[in-house]
């Protein structure tokens, strides 16, 4: 289908995701949500089918500007999977339901997921972050509502540095907030209690995707021995790793790193750009989630739980 037939809301929607304006899973899942139901709402499609295909290459338009961004999919799943119905009028009214709902529950999980989390930290505990992550922080700002004092050594996470969007949440949730390079965490890690990271996306072995950096830094607290939780609502969880699929690893684009008069400079040289890297269960404590903590090794059955035996993409053209 011609993206011409897309509503505009649908091109910003996917320019905020791609160029990152909209970060995060839960924003990129809500705004996504959100895109689909003004397509469902301003279309001028005459028949259900019609809709329908519209939904879908709406919904493959809006899949192709983060492919690790799990979040997206699983809100394209959500909303499609309802959308049906006789009529245009019965589809346009389903769809535009199940995309308030599914806003509705997103909002839900991440108090919920927050509470589950506040119980693994004390009062007077010092933890540790990487990247930015509105589920860790879900979970600091319910331990801070208990009246618990907190104190964090934020990582940067270059080459974007969203650990200063970290550094500043956080001091606004009265934690003591100490910022290093990505390369000090080593040096802290023996005074922090946890490390707590998000997740862009959770495979079915219990595999964690997240901000390049997570791997190396689980790796070190687990020789340091310590403990490594992951903040990460069901949404992160990936169906398609149920069935052997692998994650895809986004590469984002050298400007990141290096500027055009670097560049120059430096001359003629390659540059590698990964968003994001893999950190094996066996380097994980734990996986929190609105539905309560769980061992990385148990991930699949609560994925089983959630969305059956196998993926389904209602997003192919049929």
């Amino acid at each position: 289908m011609d993206r011409d037939a897309l509503q505009p809301r649908v091109h910003e929607v996917a320019g905020d995701i791609e160029t990152m304006e909209t970060r995060g899973a839960a924003k990129i899942a809500a705004a996504t949500a959100d895109a689909l139901r003004t397509q469902a709402v301003e279309s001028d499609a005459e028949t259900a089918p019609a809709l329908l295909a519209e939904l879908r290459a709406a919904a493959r338009f809006l899949l192709s500007t983060r492919p690790t961004a799990v979040s997206l999919p699983n809100a394209c799943r959500y909303v499609l999977r309802r959308a049906d119905g006789g009529s245009v009028e019965a589809v346009r009214a389903s769809a535009v339901e199940s995309a308030v709902e599914f806003r509705a529950r997103l909002e839900t999980a991440q108090a919920d997921l927050g509470q589950v989390g506040a119980n693994r930290l004390r009062d007077g505990d010092t933890f540790m972050t990487h990247c930015h992550s509105t589920d860790v922080l879900a979970c600091v700002e319910a331990a801070a509502a208990d009246g618990k004092e907190l104190a964090a050594i934020v990582k940067e996470t270059r080459p974007r540095k969203q650990g200063h969007i970290t550094a500043r949440e956080l001091r606004d949730l009265g934690v003591d907030v100490t910022l290093v390079v990505d390369s000090a965490a080593r040096r802290y890690l023996d005074d922090v209690d946890h490390v707590l990271v998000g997740a862009d996306a959770i495979a079915a072995d219990g595999s964690v995707v997240n901000k390049i950096g997570t791997s190396g830094l689980a790796i070190v607290a687990r020789e340091r021995g310590t403990p490594i939780v992951v903040a990460a609502g069901t949404l992160k969880l990936d169906p398609a790793t149920m069935t052997g699929n692998a994650v895809e690893i986004e590469l984002r684009d050298e400007s990141e790193v290096l500027t055009d008069a670097q560049r120059e400079d430096i001359g003629d040289i390659t540059v590698a750009n990964p968003a994001f890297d893999v950190t094996p269960p066996r380097y994980l404590d734990a996986i929190v989630t609105e539905r309560g903590q769980f061992p990385p090794e148990s991930i699949a059955t609560l994925m089983r739980e959630l969305f059956g035996e196998g993926p389904t993409e209602p997003w192919q053209e049929l």
